[in-house]
């Protein structure tokens, strides 16, 4: 648990699942990237084009998607 991670939080400031994720990942003290894709083109294409998906909150933890507030696939992804 004490590699270092490379987590990136692709949210909206009009979703609460995106206020969770990052809430959740400070409570962990996990540091991440915020990038807010309603003020930013580029990064919402970016995140659509890797996942397929348009929906927030995405995290990209290191090189894997997570797609939604999902604790159970962050934990695990986090433990590795």
């Amino acid at each position: 648990m004490n590699k270092q991670h490379t987590v990136k939080v692709f949210s909206t400031p009009t979703c609460p699942y995106c206020y969770m994720a990052k809430d959740y990942l400070k409570a962990k003290n996990i540091s991440f990237e915020d990038i807010d894709v309603s003020r930013d083109r580029n990064q919402a294409m970016a995140m659509v084009q890797k996942s397929g998906q348009m929906g927030v909150p995405q995290l990209w933890i290191d090189d894997e998607v997570v797609v939604g507030f999902n604790t159970a696939r962050i934990d695990q992804l986090l433990s590795q």
